[in-house]
């Protein structure tokens, strides 16, 4: 079996930290149609339900979600994707 390295490819990326600050960066960054805000109940077990909000975006497979941490990237082509942050970290080295 032949084995594969990644080109290396430096591409922009921003971490999701569920502010309004950061999400006015987000729209500043793909233009102010790319980015939805979600907010989302999730049931504790009979108490009032906890809100949160997820960010919503458009990848060239159709809409993802990405929660709080996650990192969203700027690929090679201009498309936007969510990343896991231990997948970011395993993954790339901020440029200097």
């Amino acid at each position: 079996m032949k084995r594969y390295r990644k080109k290396p490819v430096e591409i922009e990326a921003m971490q999701w930290d569920g502010t309004g600050e950061r999400f006015a960066e987000l729209q500043q960054w793909g233009g102010l149609d790319t980015f939805v805000i979600e907010s989302v109940a999730t049931s504790t077990g009979g108490g009032d339900p906890r809100w949160f909000d997820r960010l919503i975006v458009p990848t060239l497979e159709g809409e993802m979600r990405a929660d709080k941490g996650d990192w969203i990237i700027r690929g090679v082509k201009g498309e936007f994707y969510p990343c896991k942050p231990d997948i970011f970290a395993a993954t790339y080295n901020e440029v200097e």
